[in-house]
């Protein structure tokens, strides 16, 4: 593990909780980033080869967002022979994408349902228009 690596869980012990979750969501903060931990979710671990075919990116876009995932500690990597292997550094992180999911789903179906009892709505015409 690299110093830089290393950084992020140390300097946390000396900030507020919020301060550190605040860190963790800009790490997370990229689609890009949360498409590689829902392709790490869906198996133990994967090479960065596999990476490439499932994300579509350049090996060197690839390489600076797993540095990112990294550096936030959320994945870890093992290197076999001339492959690198990458996994979730924690299980919870698959959880917090499940939440993710579930919110972003309940927070459609409500602007949905919004959406639908404003079509009752009488329409707007110039007569009553303020």
């Amino acid at each position: 593990m690299k110093p830089r690596d290393l950084q992020a869980p140390f300097s946390a012990a000396t900030r507020p909780l919020y301060e550190v979750k605040a860190g963790l969501f800009k790490g997370l903060a990229h689609p890009v980033r949360i498409r590689i931990l829902e392709v790490l979710s869906a198996a133990d671990e994967i090479s960065v080869g596999e990476l490439i075919a499932d994300t579509g990116l350049a090996p060197s876009l690839l390489s600076q967002h797993l540095g990112v995932l990294r550096s936030n500690r959320l994945v870890e990597a093992d290197r076999r022979g001339s492959q690198v292997y990458y996994r979730l550094a924690f299980p919870q992180v698959a959880d917090l994408l499940r939440v993710a999911r579930s919110l972003l789903s309940d927070l459609l179906e409500s602007t949905r349902e919004r959406l639908d009892a404003s079509s009752d709505l009488p329409e707007l015409t110039e007569a009553t228009a303020p």
